[in-house]
């Protein structure tokens, strides 16, 4: 029963858009229909500037940390934290809240990652800000560091079970990212 209780709410607070909520409190544009559409960090900075993304980014980043350590406290298991982690990215994702319309996950993802394993979270982050500085383009970042995440988590843990948990995020990050991959692939990606 606390296994199913973990999950639920990790997806529920998964849902709590950041964008939307930071949006409507800052009298800010909703994100969804502005700029790229996406509720997330970097289009809120379109619409409302470096203040309004950074509490987009802790909200995203700690909606996936909390749920997951709160699980750890209540003595769940690895594999219970992993399923509360993605309930949490998935609520990210597809929020029960605002229409299953939700963010790409990024933000969301490091926080999971964090939470799991810290190491694991600092490396894909240095991945991104080294990607960030090189390139100068969020979204190669992003995939960037996310197609390393299993990797990392491999050589940081040995895990099978986290790793297949690492794989199943890149994937819906990738996923996410479509669009954004096309616009890479045709050199338009701003």
């Amino acid at each position: 029963m606390q296994d199913t209780f973990l999950i639920l709410m990790g997806y529920l607070l998964g849902s709590l858009s950041s964008a939307i909520i930071v949006s409507r409190l800052m009298g800010l544009p909703d994100p969804r229909t502005q700029g790229s559409g996406n509720p997330g960090a970097t289009n809120v900075m379109r619409t409302g500037g470096k203040k309004a993304a950074a509490i987009t980014l802790l909200g995203d980043l700690l909606k996936g940390l909390i749920p997951v350590l709160i699980a750890r406290m209540l003595g769940a298991s690895l594999e219970i934290q992993l399923l509360v982690a993605l309930a949490a990215f998935l609520g990210h994702l597809y929020p029960v809240f605002f229409g299953f319309a939700g963010g790409k996950g990024v933000a969301t993802a490091a926080g999971v990652l964090l939470a799991l394993d810290w190491r694991v979270g600092l490396a894909a982050l240095a991945t991104w800000l080294l990607m960030f500085k090189l390139k100068k383009i969020s979204s190669l970042s992003a995939l960037t560091a996310t197609a390393m995440t299993p990797v990392y988590i491999w050589l940081i843990t040995g895990s099978t079970t986290f790793v297949v948990f690492g794989v199943i995020l890149a994937v819906l990050v990738f996923w996410r990212h479509r669009s954004n991959i096309q616009k890479l692939l045709d050199g338009t990606e701003t």
